[in-house]
């Protein structure tokens, strides 16, 4: 498949038979513009051996913790979305200095999304839309995520992202270490199909309702082979063939019947994995519906989780927080933004979460 195509017009219309470098046109005016192949943006921003070599461990920790080879906490944490890469590098930088005093209890992976999931419209994110004014520069976007997750992961940390499109993926796939599958999106059999053929590790969330089964079907789904029409990484159509992915566990987000991090829903999603034949892996995501909405409750669940693994154990492999460098959000306004504050979901500030992450690491000591 071409990076972006429209259907050709019906034999019928008399313009058909004519020469023309016009984009063919069907019951609606579509505007076409070519990108790059994955394989020429790739080389243009290239891994170099080491960096591959590390995000290959990076890897392994993260699937190691899913395996319980590695008693640690996992923490999937940082900006709700990435709209200023000055800013997401200075979080990462702090973030590398913070994984390091807590590294015996927990595995810290920085969250650096540039794809933004949207109900009816609004910004799309970094990857689609880097000027912040909708121009819809996707090139430019691309370009400017792949460099700053391969800037994120030399640093030492290992990247995390959620996927929503999946032929936007290949454009960056090989420097994820972890990759969330979104509520929106879970029972999608395209991205399942995509979450089978990756080599991070795959968290799918539950339901926007909370049910746990699309994610637990999703789960099942990934780890088989499949082979589906996708595109080339040098562009154009293509078969893919994936071998399956293991490496998969549940993320409990809440949903529209409340929230779900409490004992009693944990066992439930563990009975739930086990009736499945799934090893139960889950990953707590203190923000959404569990935050029922407010970033300061993100402390409160993080913490409740942290104890329910010190009584119980229970399956909990992870933790997933909202955080940038300074509390809150902002509205988007490209000509008044504030350095290092959300434009999407409101997140806790760096002080706050560096205090919580390093008590939460002495609890777990």
């Amino acid at each position: 498949m071409n990076a972006l195509t429209t259907a050709a017009r019906p034999a019928s219309d008399p313009a058909s038979s004519s020469a023309t470098s016009e984009p063919a046109v069907s019951t609606r005016t579509t505007r076409i513009r070519a990108l790059p192949s994955a394989s020429e943006l790739k080389a243009q921003l290239p891994l170099d051996v080491a960096l591959a070599d590390r995000i290959a461990h990076q890897r392994q920790a993260v699937s190691d913790v899913l395996e319980g080879r590695d008693d640690r906490l996992l923490v999937v944490t940082g900006p709700c979305s990435i709209h200023d890469p000055e800013a997401a590098l200075e979080y990462a930088g702090r973030l590398v200095s913070l994984a390091e005093r807590v590294s015996d209890r927990l595995l810290l992976v920085m969250r650096v999304y540039v794809e933004k999931p949207r109900t009816t419209v609004g910004w799309k994110g970094l990857a689609y839309d880097p000027g912040l004014d909708g121009s819809d520069d996707i090139a430019t976007g691309l370009e400017n995520a792949r460099r700053l997750m391969r800037d994120i992961a030399a640093l030492g940390l290992p990247v995390a992202t959620e996927l929503l499109q999946p032929m936007a993926a290949a454009y960056f796939e090989d420097l994820l270490s972890w990759v969330a599958i979104g509520a929106r999106t879970t029972e999608s059999q395209i991205h399942r199909e995509m979450a089978s053929g990756l080599d991070a590790s795959v968290g799918f969330k539950n339901g926007t309702q909370g049910n746990v089964d699309v994610a637990i079907a999703a789960m099942q789904s990934a780890a088989h082979p499949h082979r589906f029409v996708g595109v080339a990484p040098e562009g154009g159509q293509a078969i893919i063939e994936t071998l399956g992915n293991p490496s998969t566990h549940l993320v409990l987000r809440g949903g529209a019947n409340g929230t779900n991090f409490d004992s009693a829903s944990i066992a439930a999603s563990r009975r739930a994995l086990q009736a499945a034949g799934l090893t139960p892996r889950i990953m707590v995501d203190c923000s959404h519906a569990n935050s029922q909405k407010d970033h300061r409750r993100q402390t409160q669940v993080l913490h409740d989780v942290v104890d329910q693994r010190l009584a119980e154990g229970s399956g909990l492999i992870g933790v997933m927080l909202e955080s940038h460098l300074f509390e809150g959000k902002q509205p988007l306004n490209p000509a008044a933004l504030r350095y290092g504050v959300s434009v999407t979901d409101a997140c806790l500030g760096w002080e706050t979460t560096e205090q919580q992450l390093l008590l939460a690491a002495d609890k777990l000591r």
